[in-house]
């Protein structure tokens, strides 16, 4: 990479198949004393209100808000062991790409980092993958991490 790394994005979903990603995004951190973001994108809950109503809904939105400071704080954790700044991140409203990419762009992020759950076949084609949409969608470099 030609350019210096400042600020590093760290996209996590809290699974165990992001963590990889994770050491690589602070282990790239530490390396060039940049700081990072660790993001979690809770999607619009519109689905879930029309489906089930407004209590459902709530704590749908309730329960994502929880998984969403665990998987942040591992990020954090991950850091403070590294002695690598960590600012957690929830987006909300967005589709995990849109979220990532957008905060990307408005935080002058140099490097996104995330992991690939290694789909295939047909869950791949009828799920999509994240990963790769944010690395057709940004402008910023991507490091993605099986």
């Amino acid at each position: 990479m030609g350019t210096r790394v400042r600020r590093i994005l760290i996209a996590t979903d809290g699974s165990e198949k992001v963590k990889n990603a994770v050491d690589w995004g602070i282990g790239l951190a530490k390396m060039y004393n940049a700081v990072v973001s660790a993001i979690y994108v809770i999607p619009p809950s519109g689905v879930a209100l029309a489906m089930r109503g407004e209590m459902w809904s709530k704590a749908l939105e309730n329960h994502l808000q929880d998984e969403g400071r665990k998987a942040t704080e591992y990020v954090v954790a991950a850091g403070r062991k590294e002695g690598v700044e960590v600012e957690p991140v929830i987006v909300e409203d967005k589709t995990p790409t849109d979220g990532i990419v957008d905060f990307a762009t408005e935080n002058d992020v140099d490097l996104i980092v995330m992991g690939t759950l290694g789909k295939t076949g047909l869950s791949h084609i009828l799920l999509g993958s994240v990963a790769e949409n944010v690395v057709r969608h940004s402008k910023r470099q991507v490091l993605t991490v099986p």
